[in-house]
């Protein structure tokens, strides 16, 4: 069996009177991320992991932001079509791991729907999606509330 890593980050700006879509819902807050798509962090950072997994390349070489195609796209499209590649080459995903900075709202009560809208959309069983939320301590432009960040790891296999 053969075992592939792949590391995604992403990052977006928070602005005023936006939707906040995050891990494919709606979360309630005063900011929303601003970006090409729907802007949201934690699934580009999830495509990243993949995509690198397989050696494909990242989210912005299969779906620029330069492609009036991508435009507001909602990003758990984006995830369904970066999964069909991973399965393409025949990569089946193990596990995912995910971290998102983020200063407010707190993101532990949204955790469960995540988990389970991620999980619905890879094909993959809510128990290897693992969803974790820090703060940065009020540091940084996490910190002062300017933006948001995500970290992900995915581990896929091939038989």
């Amino acid at each position: 069996m053969k075992f592939r890593v792949g590391f995604g980050f992403d990052v977006h700006p928070l602005v005023e009177d936006l939707p906040f879509t995050l891990g494919g819902i709606n979360v309630p807050h005063s900011k929303g991320a601003l970006g090409h798509s729907d802007a949201d962090t934690l699934i580009h950072a999830i495509c990243d992991a993949l995509l690198g997994a397989a050696n494909l390349g990242d989210i912005g070489l299969h779906f620029p932001d330069t492609s009036a195609e991508f435009k507001g796209i909602d990003s758990k499209i984006l995830l369904k079509k970066t999964v069909q590649l991973i399965y393409e080459k025949g990569y089946s995903i193990s596990n995912i791991d995910t971290t998102i900075c983020l200063q407010r709202p707190k993101i532990k009560p949204f955790i469960p729907d995540m988990t389970a809208i991620l999980a619905k959309t890879m094909v993959i069983p809510e128990e290897d999606i693992s969803i974790k939320a820090t703060t940065t301590e009020k540091l940084g432009f996490v910190g002062r509330e300017e933006g948001i960040s995500a970290y992900a790891v995915a581990l896929i296999t091939k038989e």
